[in-house]
């Protein structure tokens, strides 16, 4: 298991899915989520079978609390390019309906940025959100992402378009030698 001050990241396990896919299912959630509709539990099982155990371009993680080992939500490193180094990020707190909270998603991000940075010797993480998702919008500065780019009208949502916004962090800027 992978520490921070209050969170480990850990495999996801097949117990880990019935709730995963609650928390995903969530129409205040999924609205933030590539994926629009509502997944069912053969889906969930597919993707643990097909992505997370197989996919050697996924390295998904269950979130759980350091104090008492509860599930808190996932995270990951996706579409992994091994030949450039770098990675989709993506995160979530679904305990208590967080999403985004002020103390385990940014102790888990660190984590898996670490993680990232340092064992699978990355050289840029990168995210794509969308402009309604203004929780993420202060995260991921606030861990040093910096916004790289907009991709307008991607995405539709309430009644608009939304655009998709893209952040990046380089190694040196988490503070791990770019000479690596």
């Amino acid at each position: 298991m992978l520490t921070g001050e209050h969170t480990g990241l850990r495999g996801i396990e097949s117990g880990d899915l019935a709730q995963l896919l609650e928390w995903r299912n969530r129409p205040d959630f999924r609205r933030y989520f590539r994926e629009y509709r509502e997944l069912t539990s053969e889906q969930q099982t597919a993707w643990y079978e097909n992505v997370v155990l197989k996919d050697p371009s996924v390295r998904m993680f269950a979130i759980v609390s350091l104090e008492d080992d509860r599930l808190l939500g996932a995270c990951g490193l996706c579409y992994i390019d091994w030949v450039n180094r770098n990675a989709d990020f993506s995160i979530y707190i679904g305990d208590g309906g967080a999403y985004i909270d002020e103390t385990f998603a940014p102790d888990a991000a660190a984590t898996l940025l670490r993680y990232g940075f340092e064992e699978m010797n990355l050289h840029r993480v990168w995210t794509e959100i969308y402009s309604i998702d203004k929780a993420k919008q202060a995260f991921f500065p606030a861990l040093g992402f910096t916004l790289d780019g907009t991709h307008r009208q991607t995405y539709w949502c309430d009644g608009a378009w939304q655009d998709s916004l893209f952040y990046g962090l380089l190694r040196d800027e988490f503070g791990v030698s770019p000479g690596s």
